[in-house]
C-alpha cells in the first residue's frame, strides 16, 4: 500500500513539474511572437497602438483548427499597465470557441489582442466574458502608422490580429469567450490566483516570465505618469 502510496505521490509530482515546463515554454513563446511581430513595423501591429493600449493578451501558436467548428481552444497570457511601473505580471489566459472572420491557413496560428481602454481591461479581468458580445472587437489595423485609418477601430474596446505562416494580419473574432487558467498561474505563481488579483495585487512577475516582461518593456514607448 506504502509503495502504491509513493508511486501516486511520485506521479503527481513529475505532472506539476511538467506543467510548469510547459507554462515555462509557452512564456518564451509569447515573449517571441510579441518581438517577432513588432519586428517588422511595416507589417505588425502600429506602434502608436501599443503604446495607447491598457493590457495586451498573447496566445502563441494554436494548432490549426482552433478558431474551427470542433476545435476552437488556445491558452496565452495577458499583463495591464501600471501608471509609473510599466506593464504588470502575467496572467493566464484561456480561449475557447467562437468563429473567425479571417482565417489563414498553417499549422499554428498566433494571436494578439490589445485591449485600448479601461472598460476593456475590466472586461478582461473578469471571471469570464465572450468577445464581440459583452466586449467590443474590431479586426486589428496592420503597418507602421495607424493614425490615419483608425477612427473606426479605435472605438472598439478590443483590436484582435493573428499571425500564421508569416502572414499577419487583423482578425475578427466573433463569440469566443476569455477566461482565468488559474491551473497555469498556480504553475506560475504556486496558487491558483485570478487575473484581477495579479494585476491589481502589482505582484511581482515570476523568473519564467522575465523574457516576456523585457519584450513588453523593449516595445513600450509609453511614457509613465
Amino acid at each position: 500500500m506504502n509503495i502504491l502510496l509513493l508511486l501516486f505521490l511520485a506521479a503527481l509530482t513529475s505532472f506539476a513539474k511538467g506543467d510548469k515546463s510547459e507554462v515555462t515554454q509557452r512564456l518564451d513563446n509569447a515573449a517571441d511572437v510579441l518581438n517577432e511581430i513588432m519586428g517588422v513595423p511595416e507589417k505588425g501591429i502600429p506602434q502608436d497602438l501599443l503604446d495607447k493600449s491598457h493590457c495586451i493578451v498573447i496566445v502563441p501558436g494554436m494548432k490549426k483548427g482552433a478558431f474551427i467548428v470542433g476545435a476552437k481552444y488556445g491558452k496565452g497570457f495577458m499583463s495591464c499597465r501600471h501608471s509609473g511601473t510599466g506593464w504588470s505580471a502575467p496572467g493566464a489566459v484561456k480561449i475557447e470557441g467562437g468563429s473567425v472572420g479571417l482565417q489563414i491557413g498553417g499549422s499554428e496560428t498566433d494571436v494578439v489582442l490589445l485591449v485600448m481602454n479601461e472598460r476593456g481591461a475590466d472586461r478582461l479581468l473578469s471571471t469570464k466574458f465572450t468577445l464581440g458580445a459583452e466586449g467590443e472587437v474590431a479586426a486589428g489595423p496592420v503597418g507602421r502608422s495607424s493614425t490615419a485609418q483608425t477612427d473606426a477601430g479605435m472605438r472598439a474596446e478590443i483590436l484582435s490580429y493573428s499571425r500564421s505562416r508569416g502572414v499577419f494580419a487583423g482578425l475578427s473574432l466573433s463569440g469566443a469567450t476569455l477566461r482565468p487558467d488559474l491551473d497555469d498561474n498556480k504553475a506560475m505563481y504556486g496558487k491558483p490566483l485570478n487575473n484581477k488579483e495579479i494585476v491589481e495585487s502589482r505582484m511581482a512577475a515570476p523568473p519564467a516570465a522575465a523574457k516576456l516582461m523585457e519584450e513588453l518593456n523593449r516595445y513600450s514607448r509609453r511614457e509613465k505618469t
